[in-house]
């Protein structure tokens, strides 16, 4: 089991997704009444959270290997769709481990 301190207040979670390394997980949270959609960066600590759009709430979440996409199920007003969310303007690429400019992450993290 990994400590990820920095997401104990909002809980409780859901539908986590992993990248390539480990270094983004991607999560919902709960914020008081509110569901949100969150990448978090366990190298640096950092907490993204996603805009979403209108009164959308998020159900599921799928990050890309690399964390350059995020696709998530959203749900509004009795519909429901899958949106896909480009995430290079957010955060570094996660590049598998042997590609320049990758860092890797061990279980200790």
């Amino acid at each position: 089991m990994i400590p990820l301190k920095h997401l104990s207040s909002h809980q409780p979670h859901s539908s986590p997704s992993l990248s390539w390394n480990g270094r983004y997980l991607a999560v919902i949270i709960q914020r008081g009444g509110k569901r949100m959609a969150v990448i978090t960066d366990r190298l640096s600590g950092q907490i993204h959270p996603l805009s979403l759009p209108g009164n959308k709430y998020p159900i599921r979440i799928s990050l890309s290997p690399d964390a350059r996409q995020l696709a998530m199920e959203l749900t509004g007003k009795g519909t429901s769709r899958i949106e896909l969310f480009n995430l290079q303007t957010i955060i570094e690429p996660d590049e598998p481990i042997g590609i320049r400019g990758s860092t890797s992450l061990n279980q200790s993290q």
